[in-house]
């Protein structure tokens, strides 16, 4: 893990992650900057966030997963995740590296809570 390093920028908690995690968080970090142009990425409690009118979403490393964390994640959203192999939490998906990133839950989880954040 990254206890000894403490990166400033997304990029840089990505390129000093393990080459297994990279594609995931790479392709997370694509999917939020492009889904909402103006979210702004950075880290806080040392994992990447992006902030769009307050916290819209983020992700983190664990051992064999990225997870990726957002407020807008319902029941609906994670019953299908859940049947197409993902683990899911209250508010976090489950990637394991090497799997699929799961674009267009994340989109439409994205849009919804740049919405909810825009009132």
């Amino acid at each position: 893990m990254m206890k000894d390093l403490k990166p400033i920028k997304v990029e840089e908690f990505i390129e000093k992650s393990p080459l297994e995690s990279q594609e995931v968080m790479l392709k997370l970090k694509n999917l939020i900057e492009t889904t909402e142009p103006g979210a702004e990425g950075g880290i806080s409690w040392n994992v990447p966030i992006y902030k769009y009118h307050g916290i819209l979403a983020g992700f983190s490393l664990a051992k064999k997963h990225v997870s990726f964390g957002i407020d807008s994640l319902t029941e609906d959203v994670r019953r299908v995740l859940e049947e197409k192999g993902y683990k899911t939490g209250k508010k976090t998906i489950q990637i394991k590296f090497g799997q699929k990133v799961p674009t267009a839950e994340i989109v439409l989880l994205i849009k919804e809570q740049a919405k909810l954040n825009e009132v």
